[in-house]
């Protein structure tokens, strides 16, 4: 969108909007609607002659909701049920609100509104209340249906079987019709649902320009994929004269984490757009002290349920589409936002706070179509929403624990809280894919492109109540393994021959079983230590590795930790280099021990640097430290051994000493030239010396121009975005720090990098060597001490303590038919087979891509086995193994079915993060788009009941792909805005790359929670809401978090007592801008937000930077830049916008 562009289309938060007051309103003719921008389409002329205005079916009521998965209904089935199930069914509000009225139908010319709190129709009949048949394999959804409420999960219900002559429904959202087209075609191969029922057209189902009903599946095992075609004329259908009509979704593929297993789109919490363009969401200049470091984008969407996994930091982009939202309130989880119930595409909305009174007159549903309204676009409550899905994921499986005995099984989304019994396979948090179902041929995987990947993070940290992986020794002999392909023992390989022999589960081989293994096997084939090994009835365990798996056949020295700090002008002036010193006083008292160690094993050494380097002798015997000037940075050695790499407790004193020693010696430095490469190579040469591997602490604040090997220039170039040379700004400017990470690898040397920039300080070069050894990169803008220290020293403590493997080797193998073939993350790689890192720790994550090399068969599924060695911060050499079964299909549709939407998005960022190397970014996105326009038409040729072309079907699993991949398309590395620097597209392409499914889902689709509705006396988090700025309302306070922010949005309209409560001034004027803490105050309030905050924090990786934002405040641009769903200032689509050009995409593929 264009800069000039009208920045907010919308009406002012908390005034009626105009065309939200009811259906029939008399600017619905040709004239626009008062306030409303005209759409650039001009307007709309009115249902084609000859299509009437639909109906609403009868026995639809607007509170159903989809039919949940245990007894999905079939749209048009026989069996209907008696209207006045609709009180009496009604799942009671979450909100609190009175319920509807129990037992009233209503004429279909008046549409039922329950006067809940927030005027959000409650609708939704909870799963078990009426028998109900399942949904045929693409069952037409019919958008006129109410939202369901939050609380019930299922997917959609529908009762009655609409007349064929009452089929039409009158959308309040434009007029869409709901032809439901799809005619009585059986259920997708492998669905075993009720028999398929057809849907009677409407007269005629048309589809307008751009109209576009989504139809989502519903539930996850199930009921095929709606659609609805809707009539509605888009205000701005994106491609004119096309349909963006009814999505359908298939069954919830059980792969697919986004939608929960009913999936039905649930009451989303989008407020309509009526007629309106939505307002583009805007990224606001980079705050003080902050270069935009992200988008937040966690979107807290759910409340209760613990948020998804911490997202590495990142920065203002866009977020991508992560699932985490919370799930969808019941009451409307915006202010005045009704629930549209699941994918059901234009629901009739009750009165709404903030927009104005009740509808003046009932929809006239069984008249003649009045005038033709003006264009409209879909109403974003009728296409399926992140919250919903997350909600509806977590009502449904965050209860059981989740047991991986089975093969094959999806797990629950990575939003919902759930326990992991082991009985064979890896736990989620350790492997998710991105199909649990893969195809049985490379041609079925061609057809479908859906990309077969695993998102790996080998030392995840788990939960308290779950159990860490068992340590097996075998001995000297070690691990027992196969003679040929070298798996290891696992519970997939077969015992032969009474137990003499084994054949294996990856090759075939069969290979004798040594004698202390031996063990008699029961009647069943199994051993009868099956229980007593952790290796043979357990997915995760670790082995603990002979000499012959160390470097030079000796066994490991504990690792150390090398502190290297900036003393230049730059970083003594901020007041870094005092505080970082008075830090580590304290934080060496914390280094990683194992279990039951009194005192860490890990030593540490400490470097200052600006043009030339300084070691210190900190031996235990001196009374002072010493000091030991390199200035030859060129060719670089360490002037000491001894004294070094010391323990901390013997040489306590000498540290301290020298701690306080620093900040005074260059207090009055005036060196402001730096070096870089050269203190990654005396902290090398250190490591090299004591023969240990370890970590380099480096402290580092801007571009190293003095005289020295990694000498850099400044090369930024803004005239670069967007032209062939765009990819360059990515890449290092010399392959000298190429080399060094080499070297750095070699060694087992990892590097973690903080920078304090305050200007530009090539990221893309300096991250190399973080990068390529498996460490991280922290970067801090303009820092300063009073707002940004407390982050910096809380992303310091959790980096010094977190759990790390050392001199770590990964390799993945798989049963016969598929091999990994394309790996992504931090590490380094010297063949085409071996990950290797230097170091890796808690919180990384290594994806890899798998392709077919033969045929795989149904009945034995495929394998796949990652082996990591590693060496742990005892010291101790150790093998983890994780494996996972998954299943084979020769059915698209069974694919499909068992699809994670979050995982593959997070594949897929990789894969065009990864892409902007070496392509314009302009191929990248459009590749993107292609990719997963390849997928959905895929699935809509060979899955999907035939339809009309105007419907968009999508699959029940992957309903939330368009929403996320465009989240995707709009982030700071695909489509920066103006403020975003060339440094932070960088930064954030590194942390995406290795980021676990969690952090990925949060950072590109942020979680949005209403802090006013949190209520103050539960543990729970407030019901998450969309990411859209029609979500607002001006009399509230919002927090919205990506993973690397959490700003908190103030209302002009709050109450001041709230403000009181929160901020400790009495007025919205007095709120200061430049918290970086929320106060302590006494107050119930207070305590609420700050517990909510705290308890974020707790679930990220790193500590995310908090931002006050008032509403029409400067920093509201860059908090709009994170509510996804709208356009962004950098052109980025709106998701309504971005669905019709996906809709128009598909169609061009099928056509």
């Amino acid at each position: 969108m264009s800069v000039n562009q009208q920045a907010h289309t919308g009406p002012p938060y908390g005034q009626p909007q105009p065309g939200y007051q009811g259906y029939q309103q008399p600017a619905y003719g040709a004239q626009s609607l008062p306030g409303v921008p005209q759409s650039q389409y001009g307007a709309y002329n009115g249902p084609m002659p000859g299509y009437q205005q639909p109906v609403p079916p009868q026995g639809y009521f607007p509170s159903l909701g989809f039919p949940s998965k245990g007894s999905p209904v079939s749209l048009n089935s026989d069996t209907s049920l008696a209207p006045n199930f609709i009180g009496s069914l009604r799942a009671p509000p979450t909100s609190g609100a009175p319920p509807p009225t129990s037992g009233a139908s209503h004429p279909s010319g008046h549409l039922a509104y329950s006067q809940f709190e927030h005027g959000d129709v409650q609708n939704g009949i909870p799963a078990s209340a009426a028998p109900m048949q399942r949904p045929p394999a693409s069952q037409p959804f019919l958008p006129g249906s109410a939202p369901t409420p939050v609380s019930q999960t299922s997917t959609f219900q529908q009762y009655g079987p609409p007349p064929a002559s009452v089929q039409q429904l009158s959308n309040h959202m434009a007029g869409m019709t709901i032809g439901s087209t799809a005619a009585s075609a059986p259920p997708p191969a492998g669905l075993g649902y009720g028999p398929p029922t057809s849907v009677p057209p409407v007269s005629g189902s048309f589809s307008a320009t751009g109209s576009g009903l989504y139809t989502p599946y519903s539930t996850s095992q199930g009921p095929p994929p709606t659609s609805v075609s809707q009539g509605l004329p888009l205000a701005q259908p994106p491609f004119p004269g096309q349909t963006v009509s009814t999505q359908r979704l298939p069954t919830q593929v059980p792969g697919f984490a986004p939608p929960p297993p009913s999936t039905g789109v649930g009451p989303s919490s989008y407020p309509p757009t009526t007629g309106a363009p939505r307002p583009p969401a805007m990224p606001g200049p980079p705050l003080p002290g902050q270069t935009v470091a992200g988008p937040p984008s966690s979107q807290p969407n759910h409340v209760s349920s613990p948020p998804p996994s911490t997202m590495a930091g990142l920065h203002p982009g866009p977020p991508m589409g992560g699932l985490h939202g919370p799930s969808p309130p019941t009451h409307p989880p915006q202010p005045g936002y009704q629930m549209q119930q699941n994918g059901s595409f234009g629901q009739v909305r009750g009165p709404q706070p903030n927009y104005g009174g009740a509808y003046p007159g009932a929809p006239n549903y069984g008249s003649p179509p009045g005038p033709p309204p003006p264009p409209k676009r879909l109403d974003p409550d009728s296409i399926p929403s992140p919250i919903q899905v997350i909600e509806d994921d977590r009502n449904n499986r965050g209860s059981e624990p989740f047991v991986t005995g089975v093969r094959g099984q999806v797990p629950p989304l990575v939003t919902t809280n759930f326990l992991v019994k082991d009985q064979g396979n890896a736990s989620p948090r350790y492997i998710r894919c991105t199909s649990y179902n893969i195809p049985c041929t490379s041609d079925m995987a061609k057809q479908s492109q859906v990309p077969l990947a695993a998102i790996i993070k080998p030392l995840a940290t788990l939960p308290p109540e779950e159990t860490l992986p068992y340590l097996v020794d075998h001995g000297e002999s070690g691990p027992v393994r196969c003679n040929r392909c070298k798996a290891y023992m696992c519970p997939f390989m077969q015992f032969i021959e009474g137990g003499r022999r084994f054949q294996c589960c990856f090759c075939s081989c069969v290979t004798e079983v040594p004698p202390h293994y031996f063990q008699h096997l029961d009647h069943t084939g199994k051993r009868v230590d099956f229980y007593d090994r952790p290796e043979l009835s357990l997915g995760s365990y670790e082995f603990l590795a002979t000499v012959d798996y160390c470097k030079n056949n000796k066994f490991p020295s504990p690792p150390a930790f090398i502190f290297m700090i900036d003393v230049s002008y730059n970083a003594v002036k901020s007041g870094l280099v005092r505080l970082i010193c008075e830090e580590l006083k304290s934080l060496l008292d914390y280094l990683p021990r194992e279990g039951n160690m009194e005192e860490s094993a890990i030593r540490v050494g400490f470097v200052t640097y600006n043009k030339v380097l300084h070691f210190y002798n900190v031996k235990s015997s001196l009374a002072q430290p010493q000091m030991m000037v390199v200035s030859d940075v060129a060719d670089m050695f360490v002037p000491l051994l001894d004294g070094f790499l010391v323990n901390v407790n013997e040489s306590r004193t000498v540290i301290a000493s020298l701690l306080d020693q620093i900040p005074e010696m260059f207090a009055d430095t005036r060196e402001t030239e730096t070096v870089f490469a050269p203190v990654i190579q005396a902290g090398l040469e250190a490591l090299k010396a004591a023969e240990c591997a370890g970590k380099l602490f480096v402290f580092h604040t801007s571009l190293p121009i003095a005289e020295a090997p990694g000498k850099l220039k400044n090369r930024d170039d803004r005239k670069l975005i967007n032209t062939d040379k765009e990819k360059t700004l990515f890449q290092p400017q010399t392959s000298f720090y190429n080399n060094l990470a080499k070297d750095c690898v070699a060694q087992g040397c990892c590097v973690d990098l903080f920078l304090f920039p305050n200007q530009y300080l090539d990221v893309a070069t300096l991250g190399v060597v973080p990068y390529q050894t498996g460490g991280s990169i922290y970067k801090y803008a303009y820092f300063q001490l009073e707002t940004d220290q407390y982050r910096f020293l809380n992303d310091l403590r959790r980096d010094v303590q977190k759990e790390v493997g050392f001199d770590a080797v990964m390799r993945v193998r798989t049963s016969t038919g598929i091999r990994a073939t394309d790996f992504f993350g931090a590490f380094y790689m010297s063949n085409t087979t071996d990950v290797e890192m230097a170091g890796l720790d808690c919180d990384k994550t290594i994806t890899v891509e798998f392709k077919h090399d033969d045929k795989l068969s149904e009945d034995s599924g495929a394998l796949l086995q990652c082996a990591l060695l590693y060496t742990s911060c005892a010291g101790q050499r150790r093998l983890r193994i994780h494996n996972l079964s998954l299943n084979c299909c020769t059915q698209l549709a069974d694919l499909y079915r068992n699809c994670e939407t979050d995982t593959l998005i997070n594949y897929l960022a990789k894969y065009a993060y990864r892409g902007v190397l070496s392509s314009p970014v302009k191929t990248v996105r459009d590749a993107l788009i292609n990719q997963c326009a390849q997928i959905l038409a895929c699935y809509r040729k060979n899955c999907a009941s035939p339809s009309s072309a105007g419907q968009l079907i999508l699959p029940e699993c992957m309903k939330l792909l368009p929403v996320y991949l465009n989240c995707v398309l709009k982030s700071d590395v695909l489509q920066p805005g103006p403020e975003v620097t060339t440094d932070d597209r960088a930064y954030i392409r590194q942390l995406v790359t290795s980021m676990d499914v969690a952090e990925t889902n949060v950072f590109f689709y942020p979680r949005l929670l209403p802090l006013t509705k949190a209520d103050v006396d539960s543990d729970s988090l407030p019901a998450a809401i969309r990411n859209s700025e029609e979500r607002l309302s001006k009399g509230d306070i919002y927090l919205l978090e990506n993973g690397l922010n959490i700003f908190v949005w103030v209302g002009v309209s709050v109450q001041q007592s709230l403000i009181q409560n929160l901020f400790g001034v009495s007025s919205f004027s007095q709120i200061s801008n430049a918290l970086s803490t929320l106060p302590v105050l006494e107050n119930p309030f207070s305590k609420k937000v700050r517990s909510i905050v705290d308890m974020l924090q707790g679930q990220r990786s790193r500590y995310m930077k908090l931002i006050i934002v008032k509403q029409e405040d400067k920093l509201e641009m860059l908090f709009k830049h994170f509510l996804v769903e709208d356009k962004s200032l950098s052109g980025g689509a709106s998701y309504v916008d971005f669905l019709c050009h996906m809709h128009k995409e598909i169609r061009q593929l099928l056509s």
